[in-house]
């Protein structure tokens, strides 16, 4: 059995990201793990949506299988206004709780500035060292992830075959209602399954989600 732990910045980063490869992993009975990193706020989210965000967010987690979500409530779209060390020993923290094997991070050219500066604040937090963390991979996120291709171009080079789990994927996104949209919108369900078709092409499966692997230690 293995630890797995994802870190988003926001509410559905992780399915967008990994809903697949997530419940693989729990099918197999791996522990996985989901911190968020930020939450919403008033007047800029209605009390309405601040209300129903957590029991969507349960209901992902029993969807996906996820064991147990960790919150760091920091505000969205405010992690500039956060200082780095609080930001960085924040995650740092929640790495030494689970002691995760395998850790799932967005990618470092992402539009939303919050995924640039948690892939840099996790970054630190597992600087190399005898940690139990062997593999650390980025994911891609919809809207953010070609949205900031010139920033830093997303590159995958690892593919995970997420066939038999789509389905649920989709199931979970479809949790998060005030995410989805229209078609041809980024984050509509016909764009989610375009993506995983393409990745699928890139790879000989039928449908996958795409990483790039930032760094893997052998023993």
């Amino acid at each position: 059995m293995k630890k797995i732990l994802i870190i988003a910045p926001h509410p559905d980063d992780e399915v967008l990201g990994c809903g697949g490869t997530i419940k693989k992993y729990s099918k197999k009975g791996d522990e996985v793990y989901l911190c968020i990193v930020t939450k919403g706020y008033t007047p800029d989210w209605s009390e309405k949506f601040l209300k129903e965000r957590p029991k969507e967010i349960e209901k992902v987690n029993e969807i996906l299988g996820i064991k147990k979500t960790y919150f760091l409530n920091f505000p969205t779209v405010k992690l500039d206004t956060i200082p780095q060390k609080e930001l960085n020993d924040s995650i740092l923290k929640i790495i030494k709780e689970i002691q995760p094997e395998v850790l799932y991070i967005p990618h470092q050219g992402d539009l939303n500035k919050d995924h640039r500066l948690v892939f840099e604040a996790t970054l630190v937090a597992v600087r190399p060292t005898s940690g139990p963390v062997k593999r650390i991979l980025s994911y891609e996120t919809l809207s953010e992830t070609e949205g900031g291709s010139l920033i830093k171009i997303f590159v995958p080079n690892v593919y995970e075959d997420i066939t038999n789990t789509f389905n649920i994927k989709i199931e979970a996104m479809k949790k998060y209602r005030s995410e989805i949209r229209e078609y041809p919108h980024p984050r509509s369900l016909e764009i989610i399954e375009a993506l995983a078709k393409k990745r699928g092409s890139e790879s000989g499966f039928k449908l996958a989600e795409a990483f790039i692997l930032i760094r893997e230690i052998l023993i």
